[in-house]
């Protein structure tokens, strides 16, 4: 049984992730979104170095179908040991 849910599927949806500065959380963060949504395009992916250059704030936008597709994605982005949050 699915839960009730605001959000109107399918649907475009920004996940924005902040981490350690660094090119290696960057291509793992586009592996792991490529892993969820396997037409996932790179110019959907955008990034910003934090102001000292500690940390890295990416936006993914992704297409998805569901809530289901939205929490595996969020499930694994949360457990990847660079990451500080994502929102």
């Amino acid at each position: 049984m699915t839960k009730p849910t605001l959000m109107e599927f399918p649907c475009h949806f920004p996940i924005k992730v902040i981490g350690i500065n660094s090119q290696v959380l960057l291509d793992e963060i586009k592996e792991i979104t490529i892993k969820h949504f396997v037409d996932f395009e790179e110019e959907h992916l955008t990034h910003k170095v934090s102001q000292k250059s500690n940390y890295l704030a990416i936006t993914i936008t992704v297409f998805a179908k569901n809530q289901e597709m939205l929490d595996a994605l969020y499930q694994e982005l949360t457990k990847h040991p660079d990451v500080k949050m994502v929102l």
